[in-house]
């Protein structure tokens, strides 16, 4: 019995194999499309994993480097840039933005001493403007972060309703032929069936 369980695995990945090359046309052309659909989704997530691994890791660093600053503007001023990170990338728009609404006289002294001196306090208006700012930073970063995405969810969703579609093409074409032949033998049509079914079975493990 235990002999049996072990080989049980590899004898359904048989099948799904025997039942690929014993379907017909429209079924080999569906199980093709779902593991090219397969290798785009390993490829998303894969990049992703990277891109977002990069920029948690980045964020981090940043986020040192920051808190050891004198004040909000200090790193923004040491010109300390270019890390591929969300966060310092919120920070430093929103910094762009607080130094244009400032004074030019107090921006001169603020540039020239790098952040030496306190920053001056704004008016609620220019509060308003630098959060709008962030804001609209943070909705662009959302969507760059997400993109890709929208390809993996339709990958998820489509490849199963291709397998159903598989299925049922070949179930129908399975009846036509028993028709044709005017035979109910298992024999005959259990093949057949157990060909559309390799279709469903591998969106299955797709969209797993």
């Amino acid at each position: 019995c235990d002999v049996q369980s072990m080989f049980m695995p590899v004898s359904g990945i048989l099948s799904i194999f025997q039942g690929f090359f014993d379907s017909n046309l429209m079924g080999r052309v569906i199980v093709l499309l779902q593991l090219a659909s397969s290798v785009v989704a390993a490829a998303v997530i894969i990049g992703k994993r990277k891109e977002l691994a990069s920029i948690e890791r980045n964020s981090r660093i940043f986020k040192r480097e920051f808190l050891a600053g004198k004040d909000v503007l200090d790193y923004y001023l040491s010109r300390n840039k270019g890390r591929d990170s969300s966060v310092e990338l919120i920070y430093t728009r929103s910094c762009e933005r607080m130094v244009k609404l400032m004074d030019p006289s107090i921006r001169n002294t603020m540039i020239s001493n790098r952040g030496g001196s306190q920053s001056p306090a704004l008016t609620s208006r220019e509060v308003a403007l630098v959060r709008g700012t962030c804001e609209h930073t943070v909705e662009e970063e959302g969507v760059r972060i997400e993109h890709g995405m929208g390809i993996l969810g339709t990958i998820v969703n489509a490849v199963p309703m291709l397998g159903l579609l598989g299925t049922v093409w070949g179930v129908l074409d399975a009846f036509a032929t028993m028709g044709v032949k005017q035979s109910m033998l298992l024999s005959e049509i259990a093949p057949a069936i157990s060909s559309a079914l390799v279709t469903t079975v591998v969106g299955l493990l797709v969209a797993i």
